[in-house]
């Protein structure tokens, strides 16, 4: 037991070095110390007796190093729980949205070519309704008569139901 830590307590200082230079982390660093110094006297036995002690135990500290960027890697950044604000702590599933997404596009998909044109044009694009109807060169009534349908048919294929006019309408937006 003395001899290990003749020759491991003098290499603490140049260990704790390269550990701050690989993480740039005070803490962490002398975390990934205490870890390569308690895996080195666990396996003190398995060092060859005439190899060098020093490159035993930086090699030992570098390969913790490196397991531990990549954890991170993988994990992603890590936060106390104290230092966190409560709008990152609930966050909603990604399946969910994924879903809706589907069936959004599921739902455009079912609708008539000239509803699809113009709700995409005027909800999506954010074209008025003159732009509009200048586009598809139709009048602007029907510009406003296809977007109608094609509101209350994607309100029904995304809610499921087959009622004739949902309960809950967007308006219209006005015509300049």
């Amino acid at each position: 037991m003395t001899d290990m830590m003749r020759l491991i307590e003098p290499l603490i200082p140049a260990l704790r070095r390269y550990a701050r230079a690989l993480l740039r982390n005070p803490t962490d660093a002398d975390d990934l110390v205490q870890d390569c110094l308690e895996r080195a006297v666990g396996r003190w036995h398995q060092r060859q007796a005439d190899g060098d002690a020093r490159t035993w135990l930086f090699a030992i500290l570098h390969n913790l190093a490196v397991t531990q960027m990549r954890q991170r890697v993988r994990r992603g950044a890590h936060m106390p729980i104290e230092d966190t604000a409560e709008a990152n702590l609930a966050v909603a599933p990604t399946q969910e949205s994924g879903l809706r997404h589907r069936d959004l596009m599921t739902a455009l998909d079912a609708l008539p070519e000239e509803q699809r044109s113009v709700l995409l044009l005027v909800t999506v694009e954010g074209l008025s309704y003159a732009e509009t109807a200048d586009i598809l060169a139709i009048p602007t009534g029907t510009v406003m008569s296809r977007l109608s349908r094609a509101r209350d048919r994607m309100i029904q294929l995304m809610d499921g139901t087959d009622a004739a006019v949902p309960a809950k309408r967007p308006l219209l937006r006005r015509v300049k």
